[in-house]
């Protein structure tokens, strides 16, 4: 019997900017890593106003110029406490969408709390600032911080 797949959920507010983005980032990381089949990687919004709709264009911008892969298929879609209670690892970009998150009944865990760099917790919402390059290189260090940590963890 093969191994259950690791199953890890970013979320934001919209689904459109960050968690999009982190789900894009750690997917290339675990694909770099030649541990693809080891992986379920999804990410979804505590809100469900954009449902539906593609990444921010500032989202696809900054992947396309980091050569980063994002599904053309990707949609925002809610998060659903049912499915996040059957994922190993509930990702929040900030604090706020993890206190969202509680209220559904559902632990998570700050991306950039996987760093121990002197970053900040939260990841800003580049939506309204347009600071999508800051926001890349956040969500890119907290990713790769998230994937050494599930590497140690479970011997991969």
């Amino acid at each position: 019997m093969e191994n259950p797949k690791i199953k890890v959920v970013f979320v934001c507010l919209g689904n459109i900017c960050r968690s999009p983005m982190a789900e894009a980032v750690f997917k290339s990381l675990v694909k770099e890593a030649s541990l693809e089949e080891q992986f379920e990687i999804s990410s979804g919004g505590t809100g469900g106003w954009h449902t539906g709709e593609r990444p921010h264009s500032g989202t696809q911008a900054v992947l396309k110029l980091n050569q980063v892969y994002l599904d053309p298929q990707k949609r925002a879609q809610q998060v659903n406490s049912v499915a996040l209670r059957q994922a190993d690892y509930v990702v929040a970009l900030d604090q706020e969408n993890a206190a969202a998150l509680k209220r559904l009944g559902v632990e998570s865990r700050l991306l950039l709390s996987y760093c121990d760099n002197g970053h900040p917790l939260d990841v800003p919402d580049p939506y309204y600032e347009q600071n999508f390059d800051v926001v890349y290189d956040l969500v890119r260090d907290g990713c790769q911080c998230l994937l050494n940590e599930i590497r140690a963890r479970h011997g991969l």
